[in-house]
């Protein structure tokens, strides 16, 4: 199995000096339930300090939407309310959307989940959004069926339940295991875990040899959401596909994790937020 060898890619991020916010790209993230807000908060970091345009974070939970935050960069949308959410995610019109970290598994959760698989454009579904495909199968059939590319990020406890085996199975053959999951919802993975595989469709299965134990906390997968689809909306100006940005994204996450160790800080103790600003510091790296 190959070295996912994607850090290169990140020449495609490099800003011309006459480019503006609009050529960034506009990413918009949905989660957020009651007690969980956390969660599309921590994507929206990855999102942020990875060099989106604009980051919109679309969170159900009224009370968390409307707590101030140390981050007024970010456009924060209440949900609660949103009724009609093909509209709502039409009218924001994002370059990129991501749906699933503290979705929850609520009715209207669902409702933002069928919404977004037909939303037209590059999409990243993670956590509770493939905890929703697992309880109501035809959404997964309808995600085999996108013309838009999609990436999902299980780890190896969401895998085992989208694919009806145990989690011992899924690390006992996790070549296997991506395989079943590229093949049944014809969409790009990212099976996390250590050594994260990364598969396609129409690509080679790879291993991300970069990262270390100190990414075992809470947050570190929400970050990687966030930095996913912040890589993919920048990447509609600067030539970089989703797929692409899936890989980029995996490395420079690993990789991030392994330069806090490198300075100090972990890898016991290690928090997501510190990951998504080292990430910062490697995409600017010359």
């Amino acid at each position: 199995m190959p070295n996912l060898n994607a850090f290169a890619l990140r020449a495609h991020l490099i800003r011309k000096p006459h480019e503006h916010k609009g050529d960034m790209g506009k990413v918009l993230l949905v989660g957020g339930a009651p007690g969980m807000a956390g969660a599309i908060f921590l994507s929206a970091y990855g999102s942020l300090y990875s060099g989106a345009g604009w980051t919109i974070v679309g969170v159900l939970d009224s009370k968390s939407a409307h707590v101030q935050i140390d981050q007024p960069e970010l456009m924060v949308q209440d949900l609660s309310c949103v009724v009609d959410t093909d509209h709502f995610i039409n009218g924001i019109a994002p370059d990129c959307l991501a749906i699933g970290p503290g979705l929850g598994l609520s009715d209207q959760a669902l409702q933002f989940l069928k919404a977004g698989i037909q939303f037209r454009g590059p999409l990243i579904l993670d956590a509770d959004a493939l905890n929703l495909i697992t309880d109501h199968p035809q959404l997964g059939q309808l995600l085999s069926r996108r013309k838009d590319p999609c990436t999902i990020t299980p780890h190896p406890g969401e895998a085992a339940r989208l694919l009806g085996i145990s989690v011992e199975q899924v690390q006992a053959n996790r070549l296997g295991a991506i395989q079943l999951l590229i093949n049944r919802f014809q969409c790009h993975v990212v099976l996390k875990g250590h050594h994260t595989l990364v598969g396609s469709p129409n690509d080679a299965i790879y291993t991300c040899q970069a990262g270390n134990p100190g990414m075992a906390t809470g947050g570190m997968g929400d970050v990687l959401t966030g930095l996913i689809a912040s890589l993919a909306a920048q990447g509609i100006c600067h030539h970089l596909n989703l797929w692409e940005a899936t890989c980029l994204a995996v490395e420079l996450h690993a990789r991030a994790a392994d330069h806090l160790v490198q300075s100090g800080i972990g890898p016991n103790g290690m928090t997501a937020l510190e990951l998504a600003k080292a990430v910062r510091e490697l995409i600017n790296q010359t």
